[in-house]
């Protein structure tokens, strides 16, 4: 690659993120504004859609941050963000009915979410370690080594790979929770789904980025090979 093409390519890759990210921030920012007009707030439709779904022993918690909502399997909890655990909005009740998604995704075994708590800590491994195999591989042009790192790296495109069925299928199962439940109106669905497909983008963005930085490496260890 020449150098005005590694600079496109960065401005690619860096552009990617910051775009889903300004989509899920905005998208959130605007529907965090308009309330729910059942008036129940992110803490309640959650706690409202586990007792439905039988998992009245995982707890909802209020945590620190903005969009720090997340499921915790081994916790078995679901923490909200302090604004969605306390607001009435359309975001706070689609970002709560997709937590617990990942509940329910954990009490029937879901395959993809399995596959992806196991590739945990042999991702973060991985993750860590490729670099130093990259470098040297690259900077000593060794071939072995730089595999070695491709190898490792792969593992992490491999997890942002299978993220995807996870979280795409939590948005679809809060969808259908907030519908069934009558936790929206109709007018308000839609408006869910503009949130839950916005957030579905950042995990979208990151592993498209991982696919990228895996096909540059691969070209860079073709061309070493040739030489």
């Amino acid at each position: 690659m020449s150098f005005g093409s590694y600079i496109i390519y960065f401005l690619i890759v860096a552009a990617i993120p910051l775009w889903a990210q300004f989509r899920v921030k905005s998208t959130y920012a605007q529907y965090s504004k308009v309330r729910v007009r059942s008036g129940q707030t992110g803490a309640e439709v959650a706690r409202m859609i586990l007792d439905r779904n039988g998992l009245s022993n995982v707890p909802v918690h209020a945590t620190k941050g903005v969009l720090s909502d997340h499921y915790d399997p081994s916790k078995k909890a679901v923490f909200l963000s302090e604004a969605n655990y306390h607001e009435a909005s359309i975001a706070a009740a689609a970002v709560a009915a997709h937590e617990v998604g990942h509940a329910i995704q954990d009490k029937e075994d879901y395959a993809f979410m399995r596959f992806r708590s196991a590739l945990v800590p042999v991702t973060m491994f991985s993750s860590n370690i490729s670099w130093v195999f990259l470098i040297i591989g690259m900077l000593a042009t060794i071939p072995s080594l730089m595999l070695i790192g491709i190898v490792l790296m792969a593992v992490g495109v491999l997890f942002q790979v299978i993220t995807l069925p996870v979280e795409f299928d939590a948005s679809k199962r809060a969808l259908v929770q907030l519908e069934d439940g009558g936790f929206l109106a109709s007018t308000e669905q839609p408006q869910a789904k503009k949130v839950l497909s916005a957030a579905a983008m950042t995990y979208v963005a990151a592993m498209a980025v991982a696919v990228l930085e895996l096909l540059r490496l691969l070209l860079i260890f073709t061309n070493m090979n040739r030489n």
